[in-house]
Protein backbone atom coordinates (compact mmCIF):
# COMPACT_ATOMS: atom_id res chain seq x y z
CA UNK A 1 0.00 0.00 0.00
CA UNK A 2 1.37 3.71 -1.01
CA UNK A 3 1.17 6.27 1.93
CA UNK A 4 0.48 9.59 0.95
CA UNK A 5 0.81 12.63 3.20
CA UNK A 6 -1.38 15.78 2.65
CA UNK A 7 0.03 18.66 4.19
CA UNK A 8 -3.27 20.91 4.05
CA UNK A 9 -4.89 18.27 2.11
CA UNK A 10 -8.63 19.49 3.15
CA UNK A 11 -8.60 22.56 0.98
CA UNK A 12 -9.30 22.73 -2.37
CA UNK A 13 -6.72 21.47 -3.90
CA UNK A 14 -5.88 18.50 -1.74
CA UNK A 15 -9.45 16.92 -1.59
CA UNK A 16 -8.90 17.21 -5.70
CA UNK A 17 -6.33 15.60 -5.63
CA UNK A 18 -7.14 12.44 -3.82
CA UNK A 19 -10.66 12.37 -6.02
CA UNK A 20 -8.54 12.59 -8.98
CA UNK A 21 -5.69 9.91 -7.45
CA UNK A 22 -8.61 7.62 -6.37
CA UNK A 23 -10.18 7.88 -10.04
CA UNK A 24 -7.41 7.45 -12.10
CA UNK A 25 -4.98 4.60 -10.63
CA UNK A 26 -5.15 1.14 -9.41
CA UNK A 27 -3.02 1.42 -6.27
CA UNK A 28 -3.73 0.40 -3.20
CA UNK A 29 -3.27 4.06 -1.94
CA UNK A 30 -4.22 5.92 1.44
CA UNK A 31 -4.09 9.78 2.58
CA UNK A 32 -3.06 10.86 5.85
CA UNK A 33 -4.40 14.86 5.35
CA UNK A 34 -2.99 16.96 7.57
CA UNK A 35 -4.82 19.82 9.35
CA UNK A 36 -4.93 22.08 11.97
CA UNK A 37 -8.74 21.23 12.74
CA UNK A 38 -8.76 17.48 12.26
CA UNK A 39 -11.78 17.41 10.30
CA UNK A 40 -12.79 15.20 7.76
CA UNK A 41 -13.95 17.11 4.45
CA UNK A 42 -13.82 13.84 2.58
CA UNK A 43 -15.75 10.71 4.22
CA UNK A 44 -14.26 8.11 2.06
CA UNK A 45 -11.95 5.31 3.72
CA UNK A 46 -9.13 5.93 1.74
CA UNK A 47 -8.56 9.04 3.74
CA UNK A 48 -7.39 9.71 7.28
CA UNK A 49 -7.47 12.71 8.51
CA UNK A 50 -4.76 13.99 11.87
CA UNK A 51 -5.40 17.04 13.64
CA UNK A 52 -1.65 18.55 13.75
CA UNK A 53 0.27 22.06 13.10
CA UNK A 54 2.38 21.26 9.84
CA UNK A 55 4.69 24.16 10.85
CA UNK A 56 5.57 21.59 13.81
CA UNK A 57 7.97 18.83 12.32
CA UNK A 58 8.57 16.73 15.75
CA UNK A 59 4.05 17.08 16.20
CA UNK A 60 3.99 15.67 12.27
CA UNK A 61 6.34 12.62 12.74
CA UNK A 62 4.28 11.44 15.73
CA UNK A 63 1.24 11.36 13.85
CA UNK A 64 2.43 9.82 10.66
CA UNK A 65 2.58 6.17 9.51
CA UNK A 66 6.12 4.70 9.96
CA UNK A 67 6.48 3.95 6.09
CA UNK A 68 5.44 7.31 3.94
CA UNK A 69 5.83 7.04 0.06
CA UNK A 70 4.96 10.41 -0.64
CA UNK A 71 4.49 13.96 0.57
CA UNK A 72 2.63 16.87 -0.56
CA UNK A 73 2.53 20.59 0.43
CA UNK A 74 -0.50 22.01 -0.17
CA UNK A 75 -0.17 24.88 2.35
CA UNK A 76 0.16 28.40 1.37
CA UNK A 77 -1.60 31.88 0.43
CA UNK A 78 -0.80 35.45 0.42
CA UNK A 79 -0.97 37.38 3.30
CA UNK A 80 0.26 40.84 4.36
CA UNK A 81 0.83 40.05 8.13
CA UNK A 82 4.92 38.43 8.04
CA UNK A 83 4.62 36.35 10.66
CA UNK A 84 0.81 34.72 9.31
CA UNK A 85 3.05 34.44 5.71
CA UNK A 86 5.74 32.26 7.06
CA UNK A 87 3.83 30.37 8.75
CA UNK A 88 1.47 29.57 5.92
CA UNK A 89 4.33 29.35 2.99
CA UNK A 90 7.94 28.71 4.54
CA UNK A 91 6.89 26.56 7.52
CA UNK A 92 4.91 23.86 5.87
CA UNK A 93 7.66 23.90 3.08
CA UNK A 94 10.64 23.13 5.26
CA UNK A 95 8.62 20.42 7.58
CA UNK A 96 7.74 18.51 4.57
CA UNK A 97 11.52 18.29 3.78
CA UNK A 98 12.43 17.48 6.79
CA UNK A 99 9.81 14.99 7.23
CA UNK A 100 10.59 13.31 3.56
CA UNK A 101 14.44 13.19 4.52
CA UNK A 102 13.45 11.53 7.51
CA UNK A 103 11.13 8.89 6.37
CA UNK A 104 13.17 8.22 2.93
CA UNK A 105 9.67 9.30 0.91
CA UNK A 106 10.04 8.84 -2.86
CA UNK A 107 9.35 12.13 -3.78
CA UNK A 108 7.64 15.23 -2.47
CA UNK A 109 5.25 17.41 -4.10
CA UNK A 110 4.60 20.95 -3.83
CA UNK A 111 1.86 23.73 -6.06
CA UNK A 112 3.75 27.35 -6.50
CA UNK A 113 2.18 29.92 -8.15
CA UNK A 114 2.87 32.45 -10.62
CA UNK A 115 -0.28 34.95 -10.24
CA UNK A 116 -0.70 36.65 -7.01
CA UNK A 117 1.19 39.35 -4.81
CA UNK A 118 4.94 39.44 -5.65
CA UNK A 119 5.81 38.58 -2.15
CA UNK A 120 3.74 35.01 -2.58
CA UNK A 121 5.01 34.32 -6.20
CA UNK A 122 8.90 35.02 -5.18
CA UNK A 123 8.67 33.08 -1.59
CA UNK A 124 6.61 30.39 -3.67
CA UNK A 125 10.03 30.26 -6.25
CA UNK A 126 12.58 30.22 -3.52
CA UNK A 127 10.85 27.51 -2.00
CA UNK A 128 11.08 25.70 -5.22
CA UNK A 129 14.75 25.75 -5.30
CA UNK A 130 14.95 25.57 -1.46
CA UNK A 131 13.24 22.20 -2.15
CA UNK A 132 15.21 20.75 -5.02
CA UNK A 133 18.07 20.65 -3.20
CA UNK A 134 16.83 17.66 -1.00
CA UNK A 135 18.30 14.30 -1.34
CA UNK A 136 13.94 13.80 -2.00
CA UNK A 137 13.04 14.38 -5.77
CA UNK A 138 10.44 17.35 -5.80
CA UNK A 139 7.76 17.70 -8.18
CA UNK A 140 5.51 20.48 -8.37
CA UNK A 141 2.99 22.43 -10.23
CA UNK A 142 2.80 26.37 -10.57
CA UNK A 143 -0.52 26.85 -11.55
CA UNK A 144 -1.85 30.31 -12.42
CA UNK A 145 -5.40 30.72 -11.48
CA UNK A 146 -7.57 27.30 -10.90
CA UNK A 147 -10.96 27.23 -11.07
CA UNK A 148 -13.76 24.34 -11.67
CA UNK A 149 -14.79 21.67 -9.63
CA UNK A 150 -17.48 24.00 -7.85
CA UNK A 151 -14.96 26.97 -6.91
CA UNK A 152 -17.36 30.18 -6.84
CA UNK A 153 -15.22 32.99 -4.64
CA UNK A 154 -14.10 36.39 -5.56
CA UNK A 155 -11.34 35.13 -7.85
CA UNK A 156 -13.00 33.02 -10.07
CA UNK A 157 -15.48 36.09 -11.19
CA UNK A 158 -11.48 36.60 -13.13
CA UNK A 159 -11.80 33.21 -14.89
CA UNK A 160 -13.68 35.09 -18.53
CA UNK A 161 -10.80 37.76 -18.84
CA UNK A 162 -8.06 35.81 -17.58
CA UNK A 163 -9.04 33.21 -20.92
CA UNK A 164 -8.80 36.00 -22.86
CA UNK A 165 -6.16 37.14 -21.85
CA UNK A 166 -4.13 33.75 -21.72
CA UNK A 167 -4.48 34.20 -25.45
CA UNK A 168 -1.46 36.24 -25.21
CA UNK A 169 0.54 34.64 -22.32
CA UNK A 170 -0.03 31.25 -20.55
CA UNK A 171 1.09 33.23 -17.46
CA UNK A 172 -2.68 34.64 -17.35
CA UNK A 173 -4.51 31.46 -18.45
CA UNK A 174 -6.81 30.25 -15.82
CA UNK A 175 -6.29 26.11 -15.30
CA UNK A 176 -8.79 23.11 -14.28
CA UNK A 177 -8.62 22.04 -11.28
CA UNK A 178 -8.70 18.56 -12.53
CA UNK A 179 -5.85 19.58 -14.84
CA UNK A 180 -3.54 21.07 -12.03
CA UNK A 181 -3.60 18.13 -9.82
CA UNK A 182 -3.56 15.66 -12.59
CA UNK A 183 0.04 16.94 -12.94
CA UNK A 184 1.13 16.90 -10.01
CA UNK A 185 0.43 13.75 -9.12
CA UNK A 186 1.95 12.21 -12.66
CA UNK A 187 4.79 14.45 -11.74
CA UNK A 188 4.67 12.85 -8.62
CA UNK A 189 4.76 9.27 -9.28
CA UNK A 190 7.64 9.79 -12.20
CA UNK A 191 9.67 11.30 -9.95
CA UNK A 192 9.09 8.88 -7.10
CA UNK A 193 10.63 5.77 -9.78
Amino acid sequence: MLNVILMGGNGYLGRNFVAQWLQNTTDDVHFYVLSRSGKNQQVIPAVTTLAVDVTDEEAVLAKIPEQVDYIVDFVGAPNKDPHVFKKLNQQPAHVMRQVAEKKHCRAMGFVGGVLGPKQFTSTKKQLIKYLQESTIPLAYVEPTLVYGAGRHDPMTRNVPVLKFLGIFSKKFKPVLVGDVVNELREKLVKAGR
